[in-house]
C-alpha cells in the first residue's frame, strides 16, 4: 500500500517536533540542576541556551531571572522577570521576585499614565481578542441590516454596542502598546549608568540610572538610545546598557 506523501511529512514532522520537545525537557532539567547545586554561571547559559532555540516560557525566564539574581546581576533579574510576567501578567512568583529585586537594586520605575492605570485590568491579547469579536460581530449585524428588508431596532442596538466596544479596545491596546509597559520598554542592565543630555559620555548628566531601572526608547542614533526616564526625564544612554523586554 503507497502511504500518501502528506501523512509522511506529518509523521517526519512531528517526530522532529517531539525530538525537540525531548532534547529541550533534557536541557531544562540540566539548568535546573546547575542552578540547584549554586551553579548559576552554568545555569545561565542553559537556560539562554534555550532561550535562543526559542523555548519561551514565563517559567524559563522565571528561572533564568532566579540564577541572574542569585549571581548578583540584578539588572539581568528585573530584565528576565519582566519577559516571565509579559508572557504570564498573572506570574505570582515572578511578581515577588520582581519586588525584590528592584528593591535590592535601588531601581527606578516609569509612572504610567491616567489611562494606564484605569487600562490594566486586562492585558492586550484580551483586549485584542475583545476587539476582534466585537468587529466580527458588529460586520455580522451590518450584513443583516442590508439584507433584511425589516431593520430590527435590536440589531441596530447591538451593532452601535459592538462599534463602541470595537473602538474602545482599540484605543486601550493603543494606549497601553505607547505607555510605559508597552513594546518600547527597557530595562538598565549596565551598572553606573547615567542619562545623558547628548550622545557623548562627556555630555552633562539628566540622571543616574541604578541597574533595573525601567526606560521606555524613544529612537536610536548608532550606539546611543534616546529614551523617556522615570521621574518624567529624557536623556541617551548607551544602547549596550540597556535591553527590550519584549525580543
Amino acid at each position: 500500500m503507497k502511504i500518501p506523501v502528506p501523512l509522511i511529512t506529518f509523521l517526519f514532522c512531528a517526530l522532529v517536533a517531539r525530538s525537540v520537545f525531548a532534547q529541550g525537557e533534557i536541557e531544562f532539567k540540566k539548568a535546573n540542576q546547575e542552578f540547584a547545586q549554586g551553579h548559576f554561571k552554568e545555569a545561565i547559559s542553559s537556560y539562554e541556551a534555550l532561550i535562543r532555540d526559542g523555548q519561551w516560557s514565563a517559567n524559563i525566564f522565571y528561572d533564568l531571572g532566579n540564577a541572574y539574581f542569585r549571581n548578583g546581576d540584578f539588572g539581568r533579574a528585573i530584565l528576565n522577570y519582566e519577559r516571565a510576567l509579559a508572557l504570564d501578567r498573572h506570574h505570582p512568583e515572578a511578581t515577588a521576585n520582581l519586588q525584590i529585586s528592584r528593591d535590592e537594586a535601588h531601581a527606578l520605575e516609569l509612572q504610567p499614565s491616567w489611562p494606564e492605570r484605569y487600562l490594566q485590568f486586562a492585558s492586550v491579547n484580551q483586549y485584542s481578542i475583545t476587539a476582534a469579536v466585537a468587529f466580527w460581530i458588529a460586520a455580522f449585524c451590518l450584513v443583516a441590516l442590508i439584507f433584511t428588508p425589516r431593520r430590527s431596532a435590536t440589531m441596530i442596538g447591538i451593532l452601535l454596542v459592538m462599534l463602541l466596544v470595537f473602538v474602545g479596545t482599540t484605543f486601550a491596546i493603543w494606549q497601553l502598546e505607547r505607555g510605559s509597559n508597552g513594546a518600547a520598554l527597557a530595562i538598565v542592565t549596565g551598572k553606573d549608568i547615567q542619562a545623558r543630555l547628548a550622545t557623548a559620555d562627556t555630555a552633562n548628566a539628566v540622571l543616574a540610572l541604578p541597574p533595573g531601572s525601567e526606560i521606555k526608547v524613544l529612537s536610536t542614533r548608532g550606539d546611543w538610545i534616546y529614551a523617556a526616564l522615570p521621574n518624567n526625564l529624557r536623556g541617551w544612554i548607551p544602547a549596550k546598557n540597556a535591553e527590550q523586554v519584549r525580543l
